[in-house]
């Protein structure tokens, strides 16, 4: 596990094309979470220097459009084998019928070994079938992603723990979503229990891994309209201080903006570095 590549962390709000995907590269091949994008998804490979023919693998976390309309382009030129909860490959045979590779069912908490790397998924609370964040190992080194989740149970905190590095959802400031333009309903779905985490409800899920030895936080999921940033950031930072941690000394703190792709991070022995 050397690089991970962050493809896109928008939301299904996006008008552009960097909605969620993200890579992880082991070798030559190359690990895809999510493949949001639509028909952009094969512009965003050019632009990151990732050749398709080197993608084996795609995990889906959940169904929702911002995570899987890119599958389509994909699956129309690869048969690249797919993985997701029962549930969700279900959906997704129905809702993508382009889908005609092998597909794998995954049980949260059941590891997988695919190489050198050992995926575990771990149920999430959100308003889809039945969504999952990622945990990844290989080689010493440990990665998860938790995004697309309303609350942090004790499988999150499980999946999450012991971390070289987690991306974590900061999708939206509280008190600006209850103000902003989103109606009513929309703003009771993102504030419900499986909707999305607010800056400060990340912020506690990050200080709890960074504390627990997690070194580079990677904040994600940012809604546009409802979130900054300089704003996500500042809540994760002030957390961080009330648990003794220190910014840019104990822990990297790095915002994953929705409008454009990258960063890549290098995955190096028990630590990951930015470039």
């Amino acid at each position: 596990m050397e690089e991970l590549y962050v493809f896109g962390t928008g939301n299904a709000q996006a008008t552009r094309c960097y909605n969620t995907c993200f890579a992880i590269k082991d070798g030559d091949e190359f690990f895809m979470v999510d493949a949001g994008g639509g028909n952009g998804i094969l512009g965003i490979l050019e632009k990151m220097n990732v050749d398709m023919a080197h993608i084996h693998h795609i995990f889906v976390t959940h169904e929702h459009t911002d995570h899987v309309a890119g599958l389509t382009t994909i699956m129309k030129r690869h048969a690249i084998p797919l993985y997701a909860s029962a549930p969700t490959l279900s959906v997704l045979k129905e809702k993508l019928p382009v889908i005609q590779g092998p597909c794998f069912l995954l049980t949260h908490g059941e590891q997988v070994d695919i190489g050198t790397l050992s995926v575990t998924p771990f149920a999430t609370s959100h308003d889809a079938v039945a969504s999952v964040g990622y945990a990844v190992a290989a080689g010493g080194r440990r990665m998860a992603l938790a995004t697309d989740l309303g609350s942090v149970s004790a499988a999150v905190y499980r999946g999450v723990a012991g971390t070289d590095l987690l991306i974590c959802e900061t999708n939206h400031d509280v008190d600006w979503l209850r103000s902003g333009p989103y109606p009513y309903p929309l703003q009771q779905r993102i504030l419900g229990d499986r909707g999305h985490l607010s800056n400060e409800a990340g912020a506690e899920l990050a200080a709890w891994a960074a504390a627990q030895g997690t070194k580079i936080l990677i904040l994600a999921h940012l809604s546009r309209e409802n979130n900054t940033a300089a704003r996500a950031r500042q809540t994760v930072e002030r957390k961080l201080r009330t648990y003794g941690l220190e910014p840019g000394q104990d822990v990297t703190v790095t915002v994953a903006g929705p409008d454009e792709p990258g960063p890549v991070f290098e995955l190096e022995e028990k630590e990951a570095a930015l470039w």
